[in-house]
Parts: structure tokens; C-alpha cells; sequence
């Protein structure tokens, strides 16, 4: 009976290990079925090397004190992190786009995507490197944050306008109805890149939410281009595995945080991604989860304005935004909340392969 009962407490609030299991048996299933044996090799060799240079870069992080600054105002568990290293995206990203780069054989569109990707790491670090230097939790200001992200979305669509087929501005909704944006699909092609890397940005608040949930999206958008745009496939299958890898370092109780170097590069490279393979409708419903983290502070943030009273304090429509806090603060455990994600995300990956099949 105690067994069972050990059983049933483990599946209802795993531990980090289970969930590293979880997700490595999610992208496995979903590769060997959907994929040639062949086609994972970049998966698999980007965990690999991923991992390894975790058990390197982490201590070296740990050693110069790059530690994430807490928000005292967020969930009170969270205090207990209080010294962990931050900017883990500088081994794992890299990894991932290296490897993406070879196995593509150099592909003008993966070289785009890379630069991109890279670009976006690259405020990220910015900004990680600005928050560890000045010891708060205040790095580029978001207007700062948003010009060089609206910047470097500007450029990848002039590339793209240069590069890439006039079909590229016609985006395809179910059931095959095209809609023509024409020049405005540029103005959304640069909103979608943002918006994105942002929402990848607020979903990074648990150990091994993001990276685990942009492991399953990568490789979800890459199942369902494989056929079309093997290059953008390996891309995918690189950056599914980098995070892989990384999740071994960052499932709970985390030994390293990605922060903003790692998750804005994450959002911008799927944003790219989508783009180029004329899949923005996919993209959305993938990276859905995400949607709804952006959605949830938006909406705590409206709802409080709206009902400010004459002192100037307003209501908040959840605990804590974004809504995986709201969750913390209701009484879920970290792993519960991941887990959940994990499985969610897996769901709207196969809803969207098994639809366009």
C-alpha cells in the first residue's frame, strides 16, 4: 500500500529527474516516428555536446559569481535560488547553432537563422551582463530591449525581401484559406519575431519550463517542415537538442538559470523559423503556451490599471503574473506545473502534425 501510495505522490509531483525523463522520452517518440534515424542525428549529438559543456560553463559561472539577481516580490520558494548562475544560453545556443550550421552544410537560410538567433542572444546577454554588473534585477531598460529587438527583426525581413519568395508575405490558415498580407506581412513578420522572444523571455521563470518547452516546440516545427525545408530541420533538431541538454543542468532543482541570453534567442529562432517556412499559423498554436504567459501579464497589467481606486491601487486579476506564478501561488509545485507544460505542449505539437498530414 506504501508503495503505491509513493507511486501515485511521484506522478503528482515528480521530481526534476523525472521530468528530464519525461521530456528526453516526449522528443524521442516524437522524432523516431515522425523522422529517419538519420534525420536525428543533429538532435542527439546537440544533447550530447550540450550536456558535457554544462558539467564545464556551470562552474565557471558559479566561480565568477554570475548569480541570478531574486525578485523579492515573487513567490517567496523562489528565494531559496538566491545564488544560482545565470546565462547559461551562453553554452547551450551556441551549441546548438554551431551545430546547425555544419549539418546544414551552410545553408544561406540557416546562416540567416543563426545570425538571427545569435543577434537575440546577444541583447540577452546584454542585458544578463548589465543586471550581474549593477547587482539588481534591472539590465537594459525595455525601451532599450525593444528598439535593438524591432532593429534586428527589421533587417532578417530585409533579408528575407531580397531572398526569399514574393509567397513568403501569403500566410495559410486551416483548411487551406490563404491570406494575402502583401507589405503588411512585414510589419507582422517583425510584431511575430518580438513578441515571440518576449513571450519565450516570460515563460522562463520555473526550473526547466522553458528550455523543456522549446525543446518540444523546435522539434514540433521541425516534424512538420521536414519534407519542405530539410535545412530549417536541422536547425530545429540542433536547437531541440541544445536545449536537451541544457535541461539536464536546469531541471529542479537547477544548478544554472538560462536567463535572457538563452530564452530571447529561443523566441526569435522559432519566430525565424515559422517565417521562413510560411508555417505562422502552426507556429502559433506550438508555441501557444507561450501566447498564453505573454497573455496573462498582459492582462494583470490591464486589469490592475482599470481598477485603480483614488489611492492609485488597482485589483489583479491573478496572484502573480505570468500564470505559471499564479499556479506556484495556488498551491502547484514547480515539477507539477512543468510537467503539465511539458504535456500540454507535446499536444499541440501532435494537433498540428496530425492536422496537416
Amino acid at each position: 500500500m506504501k508503495t503505491n501510495t509513493l507511486s501515485v505522490n511521484r506522478i503528482l509531483n515528480p521530481t526534476g529527474w523525472l521530468l528530464l525523463i519525461l521530456l528526453t522520452l516526449i522528443l524521442s517518440t516524437l522524432s523516431f516516428v515522425s523522422l529517419d534515424k538519420n534525420q536525428t542525428l543533429p538532435l542527439w549529438i546537440a544533447t550530447l555536446i550540450s550536456g558535457i559543456l554544462g558539467y564545464i560553463v556551470v562552474p565557471i559561472l558559479q566561480k565568477i559569481k554570475a548569480s541570478q539577481i531574486i525578485q523579492e516580490d515573487g513567490p517567496q520558494s523562489h528565494l531559496k535560488k538566491a545564488g544560482t548562475p545565470t546565462m547559461g544560453g551562453i553554452f547551450f545556443i551556441p551549441t546548438g547553432l554551431i551545430i546547425a550550421l555544419i549539418m546544414a552544410n551552410f545553408s544561406p537560410n540557416v546562416i540567416a537563422l543563426v545570425l538571427l538567433t545569435f543577434a537575440y542572444s546577444f541583447i540577452g546577454w546584454v542585458d544578463d551582463w548589465q543586471i550581474l554588473r549593477k547587482k539588481t534585477n534591472l539590465g537594459l531598460t525595455p525601451k532599450q530591449k525593444l528598439i535593438l529587438q524591432v532593429g534586428f527583426a527589421i533587417i532578417f525581413c530585409v533579408w528575407m525581401f531580397f531572398t526569399q519568395p514574393a509567397s513568403i508575405t501569403n500566410v495559410t490558415l486551416p483548411f487551406n484559406i490563404i491570406l494575402p498580407l502583401s507589405f503588411l506581412f512585414w510589419f507582422v513578420a517583425v510584431f511575430v519575431m518580438v513578441a515571440e522572444s518576449n513571450a519565450t523571455n516570460l515563460t522562463d521563470g520555473v526550473d526547466g519550463l522553458a528550455g523543456g518547452t522549446g525543446a518540444i516546440s523546435f522539434l514540433g516545427l521541425g516534424i512538420l517542415i521536414a519534407n519542405s525545408h530539410p535545412d530549417l530541420l536541422i536547425f530545429c533538431l540542433a536547437i531541440s537538442g541544445s536545449c536537451l541538454g541544457f535541461v539536464l543542468h536546469n531541471r529542479n532543482k537547477a544548478s544554472v538559470f538560462m536567463g535572457d541570453t538563452g530564452s530571447l534567442a529561443l523566441g526569435a529562432g522559432l519566430a525565424g523559423v515559422g517565417i521562413l517556412s510560411e508555417n505562422l499559423w502552426a507556429l502559433f498554436i506550438i508555441s501557444l503556451l507561450f501566447f498564453i504567459e505573454s497573455l496573462s501579464v498582459i492582462a494583470q497589467v490591464t486589469y490592475y490599471k482599470a481598477t485603480k481606486d483614488s489611492e492609485g491601487k488597482g485589483k489583479r486579476l491573478f496572484k502573480m503574473a505570468p500564470i505559471h506564478h499564479h499556479l506556484e501561488l495556488s498551491g502547484w509545485s514547480e515539477t507539477q506545473i512543468v510537467g503539465i507544460f511539458y504535456i500540454i505542449n507535446t499536444i499541440l505539437v501532435l494537433m498540428v502534425v496530425s492536422i496537416s498530414n
